[in-house]
């Protein structure tokens, strides 16, 4: 029978929020702290496994302040094993490499029809990088860095004290990680340098990129906002997720406000009125109706009396 692991630990203290998590992982599987900064909770609840990287903090942030993970065991009836971090720490650390080892070496991933593992930005980094503990794995790698060790990725100037880490021993990097796997998908804004250059250091015959953009570092928040995260999930443990597939997802964007707001902004920057016109138009059917009539008000272009219908 699966669980029901819908919580709700909002406004705990960390103290008690990582007890709750404690007595779920007693009950339902275990839970380990993994020295000082990392925390493995692990759900046994069926066949198929999903692995997840996140920090603290954004797990904290999310709806019931649980795991994302947790959605998928009472929705899907998968088995879980989340890894979690004090802040971005990419995973850098001997205890987790000592975990992965043993899981390893017990078989652990072998109990399991499918594995996924998966992951956004440093955590996308992680599920890439750890996916080698399981050979035959799926992964769901969402804007993943490839490295940050300064030797391959001196390019990016982002978390620059963050170098210190290291990047060239066990579990390291991350694209060469992946070579094990049954196939995986990295989910990327090509017109994002940072995120496009670190994607395009994934490309192996067995790494399909899934392109996003004016996604930028909003590309999580926006799949959520269109409740496509889960169905993303679903596809990739399926291996079913292809370009066309999510094409589908991705059209959801088209009602969402950040989304627009930053190609009109790019459309702006690039004298296009015709286009510009077009895309407010199509924005009096969201909730940034305001903003889109504003702007055709000010190119001489008035609204229709009636928002038309967003597109198909």
């Amino acid at each position: 029978m699966t669980p029901d692991l819908d919580l709700d630990l909002t406004d705990l203290p960390e103290a008690e929020w990582f007890d709750r998590l404690d007595a779920l992982g007693q009950e339902h599987g275990s839970f380990e702290r993994l020295g000082d900064s990392h925390a493995s909770l692990f759900i046994d609840a069926g066949p198929r496994l999903l692995v997840t990287f996140e920090t603290v903090e954004a797990a904290r942030r999310a709806p019931g302040a649980a795991p994302r993970g947790l959605d998928h065991v009472t929705r899907n009836g998968w088995s879980l094993l989340a890894l979690l971090s004090r802040g971005d720490t990419w995973f850098r650390d001997p205890a987790v490499w000592g975990t992965f080892d043993r899981l390893t070496d017990d078989g652990f991933f072998e109990d399991f029809e499918r594995v996924l593992f998966t992951g956004t930005a440093s955590c996308g980094y992680a599920a890439a990088a750890y996916s080698v503990a399981a050979p035959g794995a799926r992964v769901l790698a969402l804007r993943p860095y490839a490295t940050l060790d300064p030797a391959v990725a001196g390019w990016d100037r982002r978390h620059l004290s963050e170098r210190r880490r290291d990047f060239a021993s066990r579990y390291g990097y991350a694209p060469g990680m992946l070579d094990a796997a049954a196939e995986a998908w990295v989910v990327a804004d090509p017109l994002y340098a940072p995120d496009a250059m670190h994607a395009a250091l994934f490309h192996r015959p067995n790494v399909t990129l899934l392109r996003t953009p004016m996604a930028g570092v909003r590309l999580e928040g926006m799949l959520d906002a269109m409740e496509a995260l889960p169905r993303l999930v679903d596809l990739a443990m399926d291996g079913g997720l292809d370009r066309a597939a999510f094409a589908r997802l991705w059209r959801g964007r088209r009602t969402q406000g950040p989304y627009l707001r930053g190609l009109l902004k790019r459309l702006e920057a690039d004298k296009r009125p015709g286009l510009v016109a077009r895309l407010c138009r199509h924005g009096l059917s969201t909730r940034d109706a305001p903003l889109f009539r504003r702007k055709l008000e000010e190119m001489g272009s008035p609204a229709p009396e009636q928002p038309i219908e967003a597109a198909e």
